[in-house]
């Protein structure tokens, strides 16, 4: 189990890397899940997984945070660290699904 002082320090991490906001977020995963064949029916279809989590983490509040979504911030944090900030096309696309965007400083 995670104690206090990580969990603190997990959050920091975490909202110091997603440097878009839910709306923002929502809006790029909603337009890239629809691709070329526009909105699907169901808004969570095509909708990458690990960004739906993020998006579920930014509307919390620390306290209510669950082991799910202490594993989907590590994992966006991990995710984050090893693609970096590159600007390519194919990795700041993989990096705005969980709400960083590279281009931002």
């Amino acid at each position: 189990m995670t104690d206090a002082f990580d969990t603190d320090m997990l959050w920091e991490q975490f909202h110091r890397t997603v440097n878009m906001n839910s709306e923002e977020l929502r809006v790029f995963l909603l337009a890239d899940a629809s691709g070329e064949e526009g909105s699907p029916a169901d808004p969570d279809l095509g909708i990458d997984e690990l960004g739906r989590g993020v998006l579920h983490v930014l509307a919390k509040r620390k306290g209510d945070l669950t082991g799910t979504d202490l594993d989907v911030m590590r994992r966006v944090v991990e995710l984050v660290e090893t693609v970096g900030d590159r600007t390519d096309d194919e990795s700041r696309r993989e990096l705005m699904t969980v709400g960083h965007d590279p281009l931002r400083g």
